[in-house]
Order: structure tokens, then sequence, then C-alpha cells
């Protein structure tokens, strides 16, 4: 079953911060993208969501620049990125699902750099470190080793540094892994704050109920095709289902996942 852009026009795209294409990429013999035809505006959240090896985690990294070799057009902020340079990366916030950090600069250390990187001016970027750092209640520990930080610590640390230079373009790959419960409402509130400040919101996540609370539109990607596409009041009246979860089952055409579960315990459960 396909719900795919439901309630979409035939809009100018001019205005589009993103536009792609007929985005296909090949890996051996197999097309992990085969055809993607995406455009998002500004003040969207859009829920990017798909089964594993749906093809979310190669769609963000060509948009990043950081994946080559695939057909198709992606234009950011109205540039072709194939022929843009690297400007326009400026303008994006990443939070990848793992990341690699600096983990013996202090988070002081690790903002201000990053901020530079994005061409902040060092007071500027410091200041701004220690106004996020002071809103995910890290104040105390700003001028301590990122290698000492737990897992939410470090999450926090990496989610301001993507917000760091006031990107329009925001990409999030599971950004509450390891956040406790207050930290969660407060980056939930945030992204509604950014979004209606016009920046552009890429949401990628499994925890379902997250992405249908927190999304504006949803994008489901299965077998490398977008699958469905519009808010989850849209996508629920096409399809009649009452969840994201369901819905995302019913596209992905998984329904097995009672049995298995049931295999794994009595699995667990013998002697």
């Amino acid at each position: 079953m396909e719900i795919a852009n439901v309630g979409q026009t035939d809009h100018a795209r001019q205005d589009a911060v993103l536009d792609i294409r007929d985005l296909r990429m090949k890996y051996d013999d197999r097309y992990v993208l085969n055809g993607i035809d995406l455009e998002a505006r500004p003040g969207q959240i859009i829920g990017y969501i798909g089964p594993n090896g749906a093809g979310k985690s190669t769609t963000i990294k060509i948009m990043l620049g950081l994946v080559q070799g695939y057909t198709g057009e992606v234009r950011l902020f109205g540039e072709d990125i194939a022929r843009s340079g690297h400007e326009y990366k400026r303008r994006i916030g990443y939070v990848p699902e793992t990341a690699e950090m600096y983990d013996s600069l202090t988070a002081r250390e690790y903002l201000t750099f990053a901020g530079e990187l994005y061409g902040l001016a060092p007071d500027s970027a410091e200041r701004k470190a220690q106004v996020l750092m002071d809103g995910f209640g890290l104040s105390h520990a700003i001028d301590s080793r990122i290698a000492s930080y737990s897992k939410g610590m470090k999450q926090k640390v990496l989610l301001s540094s993507s917000l760091l230079h006031d990107p329009d373009l925001i990409f999030l790959d599971e950004p509450l892994s390891g956040l406790d419960a207050n930290s969660v409402m407060i980056v939930k509130e945030l992204l509604e704050l950014l979004a209606a400040k016009g920046k552009t919101i890429f949401y990628s996540s499994h925890i379902m109920d997250v992405v249908e609370k927190i999304s504006s539109r949803i994008v489901l990607l299965s077998g490398g095709r977008v699958a469905a596409d519009g808010s989850f009041e849209e996508l629920r009246a096409g399809s009649g289902e009452k969840s994201l979860e369901e819905l995302f089952n019913q596209l992905t055409d998984f329904h097995e996942h009672r049995k298995i579960a049931e295999r794994l315990a009595e699995a667990v459960g013998e002697r």
C-alpha cells in the first residue's frame, strides 16, 4: 500500500529549502534509493521514518555532501549541491545517531571550536555555548572534559553544537537518545519554537509516538521510495489506522511482531 504526497499541490518550488528529484543511489547491485522526490519549506518539522535499510541515512548523508555517486537532482536553498561548493553547509545543523567527539576537550572548548568552524567569532561562540549548556542543566560541567560525560550529557553537547550557528536546516537522527525526561520536554518545545521561526527540521527516529506528536509532516520511506507523505491526520484518514506505529507496520508490510516476540520469549524461558 502506498500513500504518497497526501494533501500536496503543484505549488511553485522556488521557496523550497530543499528540493530532491528522482534521487537514486546504488550500492553494488541494490538500489538503496530508487527514485525519491521530496521538497520541504521553511517552518516544517518533518518526521523522516522507515525501517532499517530504507534509505533514510543515505538521503541525509547525500544532502550533507557526505555521500557521492548518486543520480538525480538535490537542491538546497535553491542551489544544486553537486555544483554549488560547500558554502551551503554553513546553514545546516546535524546530530548523527552516533558521533565521534573530541572528548579530550571540555564542552566549552568543543562548542567554541564548533562555532568558529561555522564562522562565529570566538566570544560569540563561547557566549552562546554557555547559554545552551545552562539551558540543558550542564553549566556545572561546561569546563569538564567530555570524556567524563554520560551518554545523555554528550547528547546535549551534540544538540548544542548543531544549533550554535543558527542553522536554517536541521537534521536530527535519534536526537533524544540518552536524554532524561525533562530534557526531552525541552528539546520538543525548542523544535517547535525553531520551526515557528522558519527553521526546517528533519527528525529521524524509531520512536513512533514522539514522531507522531512533534511532526507537522511525516515522510515514510520503504524500499528506497516514498511510501507516505503528509500530516499524521492526512495519513491516518487515508489508511484508517489509529496510530503512526500501526500505519508504519501497514506500509512496510510488517505484521509478524507478535509472533516473533512470542518465539523470543519462549527461547528466553528455555532451560
